[in-house]
Order: C-alpha cells, then sequence, then structure tokens
C-alpha cells in the first residue's frame, strides 16, 4: 500500500519517496528554504524537531544547507530527562548530527535541565520556552502506538497537554519505554506553527497513519490532534 492510498482530509499534503535518503535530502531542502524565508520576513527563523533515530540522516543533510545559521533557532519538541551527554538524550543527537559545521552557530533551546524531580524539570523548561520566538517549521515523528512527540496514550499528564486552550508550554510525561520519564511541548505550543511536517518511514507507520486517520479519539492516537490541513506528510518504504 503507498500512502496516496489513504484517504486523507481535505488540505492535507502526503508526499511519498522511494527511500529513506531521498526523503531526508528533500525534506531538508524544504525546511531550509522555509527558514530562508523566514529570517527574510522577521529577521530571525525557529526550528523545533523531534529525536530519536530516524531523523539522523535528516539532520544530516539538514546541516549541509547553505543557510544564516545564526539567525536560526532550534529546539525540541520532546526530551528524556537525561543529561545530554546520556545516549537517548535528544539534545545530544542535535549537537552529533544537526549543530555541527556552520550549523552550530544557530542558538539552541533546550528542555533538559538539573532538577530535584521531572516535574520541576518540566517548569524550568516552561519558562525557558517563553523565550521561544514562534514556530515556522516543526518535524514531528510518530511511534506504532500513534505517539508524537512526547505525548503518549495513557500517560498521566496527556489530557492537560492535549488541549489547545492551556497554559502550559511544556508538561512531564511518561513513556512506556525507556528512558521513562520524558518533556514534551504541549498540543498549543506545537499546533502553533506556521508549517507542520510529519516524517515517517515503513509499512508498519503507514498502517499506524492508516488508523490514526481513521477515528478521532485523541488521547488513543495523540497524533490526531495535527492530522488537519495545515500538515505536510513525508513518508518512505
Amino acid at each position: 500500500m503507498a500512502i496516496c492510498d489513504l484517504e486523507l482530509p481535505a488540505g492535507l499534503v502526503a508526499r511519498e519517496f522511494d527511500n529513506p535518503a531521498l526523503l531526508a535530502s528533500e525534506l531538508a531542502a524544504n525546511v531550509a528554504e522555509q527558514l530562508k524565508t523566514a529570517i527574510s520576513s522577521n529577521g530571525v527563523a525557529t526550528l523545533v524537531v523531534s529525536g530519536g533515530r530516524s531523523p539522523v540522516a535528516f539532520f544530516q543533510s539538514l546541516a549541509e544547507q547553505p543557510l544564516d545559521w545564526s539567525k536560526v533557532v532550534v529546539s525540541l519538541a520532546d526530551e528524556r530527562w537525561v543529561p545530554v551527554e546520556h545516549a537517548d538524550s535528544n539534545a545530544g543527537l542535535l549537537q552529533r548530527y544537526l549543530l555541527q559545521g556552520p550549523a552550530a552557530k544557530a542558538k539552541f533551546l533546550g528542555l533538559y535541565s538539573v532538577a530535584q524531580s521531572l516535574e520541576e524539570a518540566a517548569d524550568a523548561a516552561d519558562q525557558a520556552l517563553a523565550e521561544l520566538p514562534p514556530i515556522d517549521v516543526l518535524i514531528l515523528g510518530m511511534g506504532d502506538d500513534g505517539h508524537t512527540a512526547s505525548l503518549f496514550p495513557k500517560s498521566p499528564n496527556l489530557n492537560e497537554a492535549l488541549r489547545l486552550d492551556g497554559e502550559r508550554r511544556c508538561l512531564p510525561m511518561l513513556a512506556p519505554t525507556v528512558p521513562h520519564q520524558r518533556l514534551t511541548m504541549t498540543r498549543r505550543l506545537l499546533a502553533s506553527a506556521r508549517l507542520p511536517i510529519l516524517s515517517v518511514s515503513g509499512q508498519a507507520k503507514l498502517d499506524t497513519l492508516r488508523a490514526a486517520l481513521a477515528g478521532d479519539d485523541l488521547a488513543e492516537m495523540p497524533v490526531r490532534a495535527f492530522l488537519d490541513s495545515s500538515l505536510e506528510i513525508y513518508w518512505c518504504p
């Protein structure tokens, strides 16, 4: 089954690529153009990305794009509550694969901080995100359970995190996989992005996407909160 066979809401754009390398390069080129446009219009551009293994090729390709990185702010849709030097740190992932060479000039606004508890770390991140300029481009991923960012089904704070009228920018979340303690931007902040993009690969993710499109219970599959006409989907087998 190809992504073109999915029944998509009106206005939602889906792009299919032959392989992950092509997806990564095309996504990087598109994101770079969007950031250049934002810099031209506003003097600054803001990119929010997701972590995990999948985006590494995209990060590497984006770091090679000709861009005035000194005018780019980079942040994370979510973070694992582990030190930056930990193998599971999304901030560490960015430092290794994106914030290299000219891209090292970008301003990075991370979510992790040393704190007595996950809740205190989330409070600190919430305050730090008050300094985040409007989000120009948001790159989301999706898990096989339908989570995106660290908006996990059955996480204690999920209902609050999914509120469009909530006051918080960041909340503590619990994941079913190690490391369990996570920090996530809330739906209100994520949904403010000018261009949200969902990047997924593989048949299993396509099946998950099909299931998400077939229902409307956000708590069951939080990615549903973002499946609207403003979204672009990038997929490869």
